[in-house]
């Protein structure tokens, strides 16, 4: 689905049979942007971003994904520093190793862990909960402060604590939004958090177009 404008971004969202394509798809269509939903490396490169759904399992996520041919994609991809959005494990396989899976080795894009969730806590965390801004960054405009949908036993880790741009409290507080460059993931489901989601991949295509337009 095209928009009207010059400024519409293409953004393939990667099809690798682990993620909510079709209301990612919806979502970022209302949002102003050209959408392909893309299996095809070959294809999902000729876009202007990409994003890496994920449900489910980080190694069944992980041997998918390779299995799709769609690693060497994101590594050049994320070594050129281009648009990227991982939503929740889609986040999760960007970095290179998860106590959910310590046998699979994720992509390894971004520096740090997956670790669960404290002990103690009933899992998965599941609902609307607060997202707040440890940083100002362009992705969470609007959001700051705002109601999200989780649901997740996991959470990443990032190695640089400059890398987390805002944070949920479950227990103690995990990072619910982060950034390397142009490369961003979010631990809540932005295309299920109804007006302050939609907001959130507003933002994402905006500075999308920026980056084509430059």
């Amino acid at each position: 689905m095209s928009h009207a404008g010059a400024a519409a971004p293409r953004i393939a969202v990667l099809d690798y049979e682990a993620g909510n394509l079709r209301s990612a798809a919806k979502a970022l269509e209302r949002a102003g942007a050209d959408v392909t939903v893309t299996g095809d490396a070959a294809a999902a490169g000729a876009a202007d971003a990409l994003v890496v759904p994920g449900v489910g399992h980080f190694g069944q996520c992980v041997r998918q994904f390779r299995a799709a041919g769609l690693e060497g994609l994101v590594r050049d991809w994320v070594a050129a520093d281009r648009p990227l959005l991982g939503i929740c494990v889609g986040m999760q396989i960007l970095y290179g190793s998860s106590d959910e899976d310590p046998g699979t080795a994720g992509l390894g894009v971004l520096p740090g862990h997956v670790r669960r969730l404290p002990a103690d806590l009933p899992v998965p965390h599941m609902g609307w909960n607060v997202v707040r801004a440890v940083t100002p960054d362009p992705l969470i405009t609007g959001v700051d402060g705002e109601r999200c949908y989780f649901v997740h036993s996991y959470y990443a880790d990032p190695s640089q604590a400059d890398h987390v741009v805002a944070t949920c409290t479950y227990g103690p507080s995990f990072p619910a939004v982060v950034r390397v460059g142009s490369v961003v993931g979010t631990q809540f489901h932005p295309e299920k958090s109804a007006g302050i989601g939609a907001r959130l991949l507003a933002n994402f295509v905006a500075t999308s177009a920026a980056r084509v337009l430059a």
